[in-house]
């Protein structure tokens, strides 16, 4: 399997791309959606938006992302993995819990439920990035390897 390390984690990189473009597209799209009318035209361009996005790009990219990462963590020895990893991995939760709430506030938009205004959207958007940035940090820099 060790041959097949390379090529896993490109793919386990490209998947990551993918699901990480959806963590920051989707709250940007519900800044937009929460200031049209329920009901309206606009209202169900959107859903339809949010509901592709969510089940066509970024439920697959964050399975595999897992699937991937978990067979590379195999490949490596988890023996081997340094506190690093657990840092990260704990991070890596904390961004598909982000990626289930995501998911609940796209059902309440749908159910024509949504509680919540642009400004706090546009600050939910600012948690992928901040998780994202101290994961790659962990990957490349290894610090308390």
């Amino acid at each position: 399997m060790a041959e097949y390390y390379l090529w896993i984690k490109a793919f386990h990189l490209i998947f990551v791309i993918s699901w990480m473009v959806g963590l920051f597209y989707l709250p940007r799209i519900y800044v937009y959606h929460c200031e049209v009318p329920i009901g309206s035209a606009q209202d169900k361009i959107f859903q339809t938006m949010e509901k592709k996005l969510l089940k066509i790009i970024m439920n697959p990219a964050m399975i595999m992302s897992f699937l991937l990462g978990l067979w590379l963590a195999y490949i490596y020895g988890f023996k081997n993995l340094g506190t690093w990893f657990h840092i990260k991995f704990t991070l890596v939760m904390i961004l598909a819990y982000f990626h289930h709430f995501l998911a609940k506030l796209r059902k309440n938009f749908e159910q024509g439920k949504n509680k919540f205004k642009a400004n706090f959207f546009r600050f939910i958007n600012e948690v992928p990035t901040i998780l994202m940035v101290i994961i790659v940090i962990l990957v490349i820099v290894k610090p308390f390897e």
